[in-house]
């Protein structure tokens, strides 16, 4: 996401036909919004939020939140013509009480002494160079956004509470005491029930925020009485400037109507949150904003990826081994649909990324609008050439052993001629991602098989036909030369297909094959497109290895 959506937008009468017709899912969100103020008009602004909760690390869900809410705002400028102004809003719940101590952060032994305390005032575990660990925390999701050049305003529930931007707000929550009740206490259990209030008084003697329940309330002087719940005193508070946090369902709402949110996007596991805030924000005078809920991301095992749990891809983790346009991408592909977050998807997304921008500069601006590049570029993707895929680069790392970029760089001068390092920097960026992800997950679980006496067989006879091409074959060439040597053994023969002859088709086990001897692995691209990279005879020569029993 190269391209800051809140650049001047290019509209052409194209452009414009086609987004009243597009169906990609932002413009669908987006038209949620033009339909929620086409008989009232727009306001000055249409504010978009995004919500953060500092109690861990932010991880690859907090930065697609910010990514997809970003791609609807855009598609609402281009469907509004940019006639209307918009702000991203990301807001961090820093005022929250640490319930537990994450464990993925140092001096947890220190953390633990803060329990209940609200994250901005808890010291920073990681060093003293912030205030606070929500402090710390809010740092590292605005320094992670910036470097994406997302265009958002940072906002902290502290600040906002303390500064009075929520008074009120929380007056009108305050005077609406008993309906907010009425909405939450039907959901709650019998023991949660009889200590619930909207309201979480910041104790002034520990500094924890406590959930107790109100003993009484005053609308004219703007406080609520609690017992101190280790001393058993009675103890009046102000609802205003920062002495109490809402609880969150009640808080999700007090901020929507506060701030006059008008989009906002949530995980599947807050469908029955968003429904409680959306009432609770009706009974204080609010509107509840547009939005959907997304599925959420998986780790390796199925898991729900947790901040405090530190499972799943961390931003870094993804960006250590593909380009930021690729976690875009991902991003954008399927919002609804639950997907595994974790390494093994990177290549894939890496490939897809550069197969969308490809064909975007053959489209029609139908099919523009619904390419993801499109979106993440914010209507301007890039024009580059990537003549070797990702998984490519990674075959051709198994295969050559290569330790550095120069030995990759060999072979891609020889299959893409006038290609190098300066003029194709993505290229060469992929190049060091790849030797990357090949030594720290692909080498750790390479494994070759020996081969069969069938499988010997179509070895010698592909040797016997690369040793007929010319060094300079492409790939149909090569790939189609394999395929002669597939058909003729019966092992290989698929009867539901169809050779170019009428003959048998070759079953996909053929390919299996010969990356499970020839590069110990199960799968990869096509195999004809990996000789012509790496060389027909280097081919020869792996060949000859696995002929002689020298990778097994």
């Amino acid at each position: 996401m190269t391209s800051r959506p809140n650049t001047q937008i290019e509209l052409t009468p194209e452009l414009i036909a086609a987004a009243a017709e597009a169906k990609a899912w932002p413009f669908e969100e987006a038209q949620k919004i033009i339909k929620r103020y086409e008989k009232s008009g727009y306001p000055d602004s249409i504010l978009f939020e995004t919500g953060y909760g500092p109690s861990g690390l932010p991880h690859i869900g907090t930065f697609g939140e910010v990514a997809r809410t970003s791609m609807v705002r855009h598609a609402f400028r281009v469907l509004t013509k940019d006639s209307v102004k918009t702000k991203i809003l990301c807001f961090s719940d820093d005022m929250d009480g640490l319930r537990k101590v994450p464990d993925n952060v140092p001096n947890r032994e220190m953390m633990a002494s803060h329990l209940g305390k609200p994250l901005s005032r808890i010291p920073d575990p990681f060093s003293n160079e912030y205030p606070s660990f929500g402090a710390a925390n809010n740092a590292r999701l605005r320094a992670f956004l910036d470097r994406f050049g997302f265009d958002y305003e940072f906002a902290s529930a502290t600040d906002y509470y303390a500064s009075g931007r929520f008074d009120e707000t929380l007056l009108k929550m305050l005077a609406a005491y008993d309906d907010v009740m009425n909405i939450i206490l039907p959901t709650l259990g019998e023991e949660r029930r009889a200590t619930y209030s909207p309201f979480l008084p910041i104790s002034p003697r520990t500094g924890v925020v406590l959930q107790v329940p109100m003993i009484a309330r005053n609308v004219q002087k703007g406080t609520i009485t609690y017992e101190d719940p280790d001393t058993g005193e009675h103890v009046e508070t102000e609802v205003t400037g920062g002495k109490v946090k809402c609880q969150w369902k009640a808080d999700w709402a007090m901020r929507w109507t506060a701030l006059g949110v008008d989009y906002e996007m949530a995980g599947k596991d807050l469908i029955d949150s968003v429904t409680l805030s959306s009432k609770i924000c009706r009974a204080i005078g609010g509107r509840a904003p547009e939005g959907f809920n997304y599925e959420l991301f998986l780790d390796d095992k199925g898991q729900k990826i947790s901040k405090s749990k530190g499972n799943g891809l961390t931003i870094d983790d993804w960006l250590t081994y593909a380009p930021t346009e690729s976690l875009a991408l991902y991003m954008f592909q399927k919002p609804k649909t639950a997907k595994k977050l974790y390494f093994d998807v990177i290549p894939k997304a890496v490939d897809e990324y550069f197969t969308f921008l490809s064909a975007y500069q053959r489209q029609e601006w139908k099919e523009r609008l619904g390419n993801p590049v499109w979106h993440q570029h914010y209507g301007n993707p890039p024009v580059l050439d990537m003549p070797v895929p990702f998984a490519m680069l990674l075959n051709l790392v198994s295969a050559s052993n290569a330790e550095n970029a120069d030995v990759l760089w060999g072979f891609i001068s020889r299959y893409a001629p006038g290609v190098t390092q300066d003029n194709n920097p993505k290229l060469n960026e992929l190049v060091t991602y790849a030797i990357r992800y090949f030594n720290d997950f692909v080498k750790p679980t390479k494994k070759f098989r020996p081969a069969d006496d069938v499988e010997l067989a179509a070895l010698k006879g592909i040797d016997a036909q690369l040793a007929t091409l010319p060094a300079d074959a492409d790939g149909n060439a090569i790939q189609n030369a394999m395929l002669d040597v597939a058909r003729g053994i019966e092992r290989y023969q698929d009867h539901t297909k169809k050779s170019p002859e009428g003959g048998p088709g070759v079953s996909v086990s053929f390919f299996q094959m010969l990356y499970e001897v020839l590069i110990g692995q199960e799968r990869g691209p096509r195999f004809g497109s990996f000789v012509a990279l790496y060389g027909i005879a280097e081919t020869r020569a792996l060949i000859k290895k696995a002929l002689m029993g020298q990778l097994a």
